[in-house]
């Protein structure tokens, strides 16, 4: 099923994101987590694809790993930055030949050492790449803090529009902590003629180290709230990530009840966390 249809009647989702292993010594513990946060039968999950394609065959892997064992659909990623044409299409080949549908269509970071292979520069490009090669929903990531590479947030909102043109059908936004950036930010995405669904994407910090990695990678925003928390918890693992998944739980319940019916959640292999968000919106799915 594509994911579309899945969002198109604006029932409440709940999806969850998990990644692949970097070494084969570890696809079995990676593919164990999975399946535990498969086995709560999420509305999908979606897939990550490493740096460079490093994970291509693992993500592939996974993914398949999870719809034939539990039926779940999945949205594998692919990133272009630091791939050829050529290995786009041939991992968008294995994708058809295995039944996917759907496609989370990302420029990507470039490796560390290593460098863009210029085939591609932006995501538009990728999009435009996939519509030609099949039948595939897409997905694309947006930025409610702006893109850290990006001049200004109108620029920014201005390639999300481009994105859209080219034939991404729905965004998936990157983490954030503050549910009025994000508001504002869908807002201004509509103000300019983004019209598609747009998921929120949630993080649920578990660990406070998470909190400055989330900073350096995507510039968000971290309210007082949230760093009182991390400062009072912080010290405590299990104290942490129950904060965590209790924050993450309430930003949800807001969007819920402001109409955000969306929802995708940064699990990172954690079931123990997918679990406790499901639970405590038990009623609300």
């Amino acid at each position: 099923m594509k994911i579309i249809d899945i969002l198109q009647n604006n029932q409440v989702t709940l999806s969850f994101e998990v990644f692949p292993p970097k070494k084969i010594e570890a696809f079995e513990s990676v593919r164990e987590a999975t399946e535990a946060v498969a086995a709560l039968h999420p509305s999908f999950m979606s897939v990550t694809y490493g740096a460079g394609g490093g994970t291509s065959t693992y993500t592939l892997g996974i993914a398949k790993n999870i719809r034939e064992k539990y039926g779940v659909e999945v949205l594998p990623h692919l990133t272009c930055v630091s791939s050829t044409r050529a290995h786009v299409h041939q991992m968008l080949d294995a994708f058809k030949e295995n039944g996917f549908e759907n496609i989370m269509a990302l420029r990507g970071d470039i490796p560390e050492g290593g460098s863009p292979v210029q085939d591609y520069h932006y995501a538009a490009e990728l999009i435009r790449d996939i519509r030609e090669q099949g039948d595939f929903c897409i997905g694309g990531a947006c930025y409610p803090d702006g893109h850290v590479e990006a001049a200004h947030k109108d620029e920014d909102i201005l390639h999300i529009k481009e994105k859209c043109d080219a034939g991404c059908q729905f965004l998936t936004t990157q983490m954030f902590f503050d549910n009025s950036v994000f508001y504002n930010y869908l807002y201004r995405l509509r103000e300019h003629g983004v019209t598609v669904p747009v998921l929120a994407g949630i993080m649920p910090i578990t660990n406070p180290r998470q909190v400055s990695r989330s900073v350096a990678l995507s510039g968000t925003y971290i309210p007082p709230r949230f760093k009182a928390i991390v400062d009072k918890f912080g010290d405590s693992p299990e104290a942490m990530k129950q904060a965590g998944i209790i924050y993450a739980a309430e930003q949800i319940l807001d969007l819920l009840a402001n109409d955000v019916n969306h929802i995708h959640v940064y699990s990172m292999n954690k079931p123990e966390v997918a679990e406790g968000i499901q639970k405590a919106l038990s009623a609300m799915l």
